[in-house]
């Protein structure tokens, strides 16, 4: 990973110099991207075979991939509502009748999970960048009163990189109030050997608090100021999201709680039991959006006119492991995956990869939670890198 040093150094040396307007999106063809129309058109073929059949792998499904600043395939398949309930005996969703159901769409915004990660690690990196945030500080510095990892000695540097020990997630949804949640969150001690992978949304949960008590600013309003908005994000916020593709019907005993079948609220338990706010889940958008994201993130933190950060703290962000990118099982990147390609996914069937080698992004949104959750299944997500990175002349 880059050092930190050396960034600022080279962020020093470049003086007053002008930056110029990155180039923006805009749809062609897959030759115009350099990519081969014959891999591509394979693509939009098995995403539509993804939502056919009694027990499909998503409802709906919203591709988007691209190179450089050209989207070559954007395409919907299945339902963004296709169940009224799930039915425990029967073991399979109760079908709307056609009528009722409601189409996907490319403009079909979803429930992005653990997506919301990424973009809590921006804006820890933003913060890093105006050296208002110590990358390797102790988290102990900004948040004291959080005694479990303050005794601990966890860094910033742990909670981005999942290197802290904290546990995987904590049951803040059975808490009777906001006073008991954040409680058992200032406990919360390590529980594995720091230094040691371990995917957690407790770190960034913590990092949220961290950010929340430097900027004095919530982390709803650092994200639309300093993310989407600047990036014409129009419909990536935190729910409600009316008219956002359904996930689950969400019961015990297969869920944590009842809330019945869920569209347009945060499908994470303990997002939704911190208010729909959280720096592990949350936040909805579309694929257009992320596509977005993906592009100014390759394009060095730029995107038209709007820069959210600059090409070495880009850099220091996607280096492997990354900096809110870091994943235990990268062969859901398929092809794209172990020559320098960043990704993640998100429990309700998201994910995003980018790859500034070949500067290829690919976005696959799908509802796979609509309507039970069930067990991850990435071998579709593998697929799809896959077909992209063929679909590069050349390689």
């Amino acid at each position: 990973m880059p050092s930190l040093e050396g960034i600022r150094g080279r962020v020093r040396g470049r003086g007053g110099s002008t930056e110029l307007s990155a180039p923006r999106l805009r749809r062609d063809t897959p030759e115009k991207a350099g990519l081969d129309p014959r891999e591509l058109h394979r693509l939009v073929q098995e995403v539509h075979a993804l939502t056919t059949g009694d027990r499909p792998w998503a409802a709906g499904v919203v591709v988007v991939a691209g190179r450089g600043p050209v989207i070559a395939v954007k395409e919907a398949a299945g339902w963004a509502v296709r169940y009224a309930a799930y039915d425990p005996e029967a073991g399979r969703g109760v079908e709307l009748p056609p009528g009722e159901r409601v189409p996907m769409t490319v403009d079909t915004p979803f429930d992005l999970a653990s997506l919301t990660k990424l973009f809590t690690a921006v804006a820890a990196v933003q913060q890093i960048e105006r050296g208002t945030l110590g990358i390797d500080a102790l988290v102990g510095a900004y948040l004291p009163d959080f005694r479990g990892a303050a005794a601990h000695g966890v860094t910033v540097r742990q909670l981005l990189t999942h290197t802290s020990g904290m546990r995987p997630e904590l049951p803040l949804y059975d808490c009777p109030d906001a006073a008991a949640r954040l409680a058992m969150l200032r406990a919360e001690p390590p529980v594995g050997v720091p230094g040691t992978y371990t995917y957690s949304d407790v770190n960034l949960l913590l990092l949220q608090h961290v950010l929340e008590r430097i900027t004095g600013r919530s982390l709803d309003v650092l994200i639309r100021d300093g993310i989407t908005r600047p990036l014409g994000m129009t419909s990536t916020r935190f729910g409600p999201c009316p008219g956002a593709a359904a996930t689950e019907d969400q019961r015990r005993p297969w869920a944590k709680a009842d809330r019945g079948m869920l569209r347009g609220e945060v499908h994470d338990e303990n997002a939704w039991a911190l208010g729909g706010v959280a720096g592990h889940a949350g936040l909805f958008a579309t694929a257009g959006d992320l596509a977005v994201f993906c592009r100014a993130l390759l394009a060095g933190g730029s995107y038209g006119p709007a820069r959210i950060l600059g090409p070495d703290f880009v850099e220091l962000l996607l280096t492997p492991p990354g900096l809110g990118f870091a994943v235990d099982q990268p062969w859901f990147m398929g092809e794209l995956a172990g020559r320098g390609a960043a990704g993640h996914t998100g429990f309700t069937g998201t994910s995003v990869v980018i790859d500034p080698v070949t500067d290829t992004f690919v976005v696959l949104l799908g509802n796979t939670v609509h309507p039970r959750r069930a067990g991850a299944d990435s071998r579709a997500r593998a697929r799809v890198g896959t077909l992209v990175a063929r679909a590069v002349f050349g390689t």
